[in-house]
């Protein structure tokens, strides 16, 4: 009885980390860098923080004991707003990644610029902006 409750619940989490990986290399092909970086521990981190736009020193502060915590949800929330989408998307990043990642990279969010770097997110805005003047016919 106990080793087919362990077989099943092992079964589940696996699923679930598939899901999250899936996910997660989706979103980072998206942003335009390697997928296979999601699985690497630390570069994982030091890609997030380029394709939000900031330092790569963020990988040290998402290192150090109480710090990781803020500065890692300070990372996820750039990462979701670097996609459009706003602080109830980051909370759904963090509490349910199994359903939110899938949802983020395989989902018709288009990544808009490094949310981090304000000068490159706002030319990333000004190059994908649509005008209804500029159309052609």
């Amino acid at each position: 009885m106990m080793e087919t409750f362990f077989i099943f619940y092992s079964l589940f989490w696996l699923v679930v980390a598939v899901l999250c990986i899936a996910g997660e290399w989706k979103v980072f092909t998206k942003a335009g860098q390697p997928g296979w970086a999601c699985i690497i521990p630390f570069y994982n981190i030091y890609v997030m923080t380029q394709i939000t736009g900031k330092p790569a020193i963020w990988v040290l502060w998402c290192c150090i004991p109480g710090a990781n915590i803020v500065f890692g949800i300070w990372l996820i929330n750039m990462l979701s707003k670097s996609f459009g989408k706003e602080e109830g998307f980051t909370v759904g990043l963090i509490f349910l990644p199994f359903i939110f990642w899938p949802m983020l990279g395989f989902g018709d969010a288009k990544y808009i610029g490094p949310y981090g770097d304000p000068v490159a997110f706002h030319a990333a805005q000004e190059k994908n902006k649509f005008s209804f003047e500029d159309t052609q016919s």
